[in-house]
């Protein structure tokens, strides 16, 4: 099902090693132009345009888009307390490995008097956009509110498409999920239009504007985000989920075949990637796919994924040739199941998120490691980092000086100042020396 082929031969650069690993290719349909219109047709006909979009793309649309409170503490009440005990240790461990992401605030003494401080500020109301469609994503919920909540943000504001066999209103484990996170404005929209509204602010609803938006989605999701960028701040564009496997010939054929697997089985672009320096190894991990996928409940989505360009098995030279066909790529995630793992994972620079050693699945991340699963794609690994806390702080710069520390660089401040011709900067300084 995987195809496998050879790194070949020499040094790799950055080039070469990211042709070795295409990524899914573009839908057919401009994908931006249509979301560009959604966005505009909520900017400009607000609630009218959400019930219509609900109708065209989710098969209808609910009595009232705002979620009522009673339903959001009903979902919880009904939830299975098994999975109940499952979301309340993710939220405990997502919660703490939050916390401690938190910047501490600094504060520089450049000389006597002359003291800069930066402080971390959260921002006052982030939207946040927990997907439908081919699976529920109640981790997704805990991911994203934990996150802006340990930010210290007072104002939430959540939406997840409706859904036709619940009354066209938000899937109850997500309703059940923001109840017990103490969030108790959902909207059960979903798309582009959604990511409008949170933009733009939807009055007849009391939706108010936002100025962050978060959180995955589909393609039109990803591109609606990129529209409002600039009205609102966003965090990194998910596309299709990404696995990327480091394996020499310690790694456990069976247990990477099930990870990569596992990020196959969300869609049909998904991308599972083994680079090895065993070839023994690539070929057993072939007949163990070909096996697992055999008895999967979603078999025709893994193998539609697997037999994809973005998905295949590069037997490479060594592990420093691996390396950096990861560093190109930049995966969403990247497994190592190697000797020295910990030191392999030192030397990676741009990756989502890491799983070292063969108990550190990337299913565990999705869930219960304490770490966040909100990740970048796309190669977007390169500049941009995993949701956190940061996503909603801004740093905010605080400068003080003394008399005296101004007067030590005035002459400095009235040199730059001639320099770019604007002498009434270096006045403002040399003012406060004069006699008056």
């Amino acid at each position: 099902m995987l195809t496998i082929i050879s790194a070949g031969q020499g040094p790799l650069s950055p080039l070469r090693a990211r042709e070795l690993v295409p990524r899914a290719a573009p839908g057919t349909n401009d994908v931006s132009a249509t979301a560009a219109e959604l966005v505009a047709d909520v900017h400009r006909r607000g609630e009218d345009a959400l019930r219509d979009h609900a109708e065209r793309f989710d098969g209808g649309a609910p009595d009232t888009i705002r979620v009522p409170a009673e339903r959001l503490a009903e979902a919880a009440a009904r939830l299975d307390p098994e999975i109940r005990a499952a979301i309340d240790i993710a939220i405990e461990r997502v919660r703490v490995a939050s916390t401690a992401q938190v910047p501490a605030p600094a504060i520089t003494e450049l000389a006597t008097g002359a003291v800069v401080e930066q402080h971390w500020v959260p921002v006052d109301r982030v939207g946040l956009y927990v997907p439908g469609g081919k699976a529920v994503y109640p981790s997704s919920v805990v991911m994203n509110v934990v996150a802006a909540q340990v930010a210290g943000v007072r104002s939430i504001a959540l939406v997840s498409p409706p859904q036709r066999e619940f009354d066209n209103s938000v899937h109850p484990t997500i309703a059940a999920v923001a109840y017990l996170l103490g969030v108790d404005e959902v909207y059960a929209m979903g798309g582009a239009g959604a990511i409008g509204a949170l933009a733009y602010g939807v009055d007849s609803i009391g939706l108010e504007p936002v100025a962050v938006v978060t959180g995955p989605g589909n393609a039109f999701v990803a591109a609606a985000k990129r529209i409002v960028a600039g009205v609102v701040g966003i965090d990194s564009e998910a596309g299709p989920t990404e696995i990327l496997v480091i394996a020499d010939h310690t790694g456990d054929a069976d247990l990477i075949a099930a990870d990569l697997i596992s990020q196959a089985e969300h869609d049909e672009r998904a991308s599972a990637v083994l680079l090895t320096t065993s070839h023994e190894l690539a070929e057993q991990v072939v007949v163990r796919i070909d096996q697992r996928a055999a008895t999967a409940r979603h078999r025709e989505r893994i193998e539609q994924a697997l037999r994809g360009d973005q998905s295949r098995i590069i037997v490479v030279e060594s592990i420093d040739d691996a390396i950096a066909i990861s560093d190109a790529h930049a995966p969403e995630h990247l497994e190592i199941h190697t000797e020295n793992g910990d030191i392999v994972a030192a030397r990676i620079r741009n990756a989502g998120a890491i799983f070292v050693g063969p108990n550190t699945p990337v299913s565990l991340g999705d869930y219960l490691a304490g770490s966040n699963h909100v990740l970048p794609t796309n190669g977007n690994a390169r500049h941009a980092a995993a949701l956190g806390p940061a996503t909603f702080l801004r740093p905010r710069q605080t400068v003080r000086y003394s008399r005296e520390a101004l007067r030590a660089v005035a002459d400095h401040v009235v040199r730059f100042a001639e320099a770019e011709d604007l002498p009434a900067h270096g006045a403002a300084v040399t003012a406060r020396f004069e006699e008056r």
